[in-house]
């Protein structure tokens, strides 16, 4: 199996998006939400998730679930260790030039590491304290180490279960499940952390963005995947949803409902609510109706492909140049020249787009190795990768694994 490469595609359009929306700058508002009420992130973590469940349901059925585990764990660990890099940086280079720029744009970020640095420090390595921009990782960290669980479930019994469960954690989340348990471990376990300081996505009801993903990739592994046919009345109900809220968005902002907090829940992002996920679902439906035609009338976008290929270390660096441009320029204002934006903007893109470069020239050899590997490695079923007739009819490509 080669590489899907529209996935790359998406994967890199979401990642400019990310930027757009987190780099300093005045286009972060216009550029945040662009399809209507739904944000970059719901669709990277979509992918994300969808991409583990094909490659790892195909690593289960050719080397066994052993290793099936084990790459999911060896996963998590980069994850985290790319996170712990990340916090050390944040907490030196940044922490240090914002406070001797007296920079609130950086000083705001990181309050709690400032106020109590040891405390925050220590909370940060458990997962437990996850400032601002620096709180998506932890999440996947969590997802990855219990996806092996999750899909080994799927693939013995079904996901019918998983999926009624994770709709029942979803909902325990609309009602504040989260901050629930959050005072309940501050009484019970003196824990330092504030709620607002444990990072803004809420696990509980974004694991069912995650869950979701890993059960269509899985599916999608099968030999014979099932037709993903819709009823006219659900792709017509989908897209007038998708455009209402596609005109919804840009006619009034990133808040549907200006000035309303109560209504605005409906839509909220870090809670994923009810009509917000409905419009994610609509453009979903819609993507997936009409993707191969598009796939087939446009062009390649071999830039968004690059970068989507690279994704983890493209992320990190647009972390990394969000977090110098918030020490360097602060938060964007009226009256700051248009050129500090553009120089924001085009130095951000342009890291992102040559870690991609260095990400892909070194891993050529790599995969090459691992190529060659893994032709002469036994299969699950005790078969030579490189004998006639014992390759999977799923078999991934290496070049293909995350």
């Amino acid at each position: 199996m080669t590489r899907r490469w529209e996935l790359d595609a998406l994967r890199g359009l979401m990642l400019v998006l990310m930027a757009l929306t987190h780099l300093p700058t005045r286009l972060s508002d216009p550029f945040g939400q662009p399809f209507g009420f739904v944000s970059a992130a719901e669709g990277f973590v979509f992918l994300s998730a969808y991409m583990a469940g094909e490659i790892y349901t195909r690593r289960h059925h050719r080397e066994g679930e052993v290793e099936m585990k084990s790459a999911f764990w060896r996963r998590a660990f980069k994850l985290y260790v790319v996170q712990v890099a990340l916090l050390v940086f944040a907490f030196s280079v940044i922490a240090i030039a914002g406070v001797l720029a007296h920079q609130p744009a950086v000083t705001d970020l990181l309050d709690f590491y400032l106020q109590r640095p040891f405390t925050a420090f220590a909370a940060s390595l458990l997962l437990l304290y996850n400032p601002p921009l620096l709180d998506i990782l932890p999440m996947y960290v969590m997802f990855m180490l219990l996806s092996p669980v999750v899909l080994l479930h799927g693939l013995r019994h079904g996901w019918t279960l998983l999926l009624c469960a994770s709709i029942a954690l979803w909902t325990l989340a609309q009602f504040g499940v989260g901050a629930s348990l959050h005072e309940a471990a501050v009484a019970w376990l003196a824990l330092p952390v504030p709620l607002r300081q444990t990072g803004a996505f809420d696990v509980f009801a974004w694991q069912f963005l995650w869950l979701l993903g890993l059960w269509m990739g899985s599916e999608g592994a099968r030999p014979s995947p099932p037709p993903r046919v819709f009823p006219r009345w659900l792709l017509q109900a989908a897209t007038g949803y998708a455009l209402l809220c596609f005109a919804w968005r840009h006619a009034v902002g990133q808040a549907p409902f200006p000035g309303d907090a109560t209504l605005n829940l409906l839509f909220d992002k870090w809670q994923l609510g009810p009509l917000r996920l409905l419009d994610f679902f609509a453009l979903l439906v819609v993507v997936l109706h009409h993707g191969e035609r598009l796939k087939a009338a446009l062009p390649r976008p071999r830039p968004l492909e690059t970068l989507g290929r690279a994704a983890l270390p493209v992320f990190c660096a647009h972390l990394v140049a969000t977090l110098l441009a918030l020490a360097w320029a602060g938060t964007p204002t009226p009256e700051r020249p248009w050129t500090i934006d553009a120089v924001v903007l085009l130095a951000g893109l342009l890291l992102m787009w040559l870690t991609a470069i260095v990400t892909r020239s070194l891993e050529r050899p790599a995969l090459a190795v691992r190529d060659r590997f893994s032709a002469r490695r036994p299969t699950a079923s005790g078969a030579r990768a490189d004998r006639p007739g014992s390759e999977h009819p799923g078999a991934e490509h290496p070049g293909a694994r995350q």
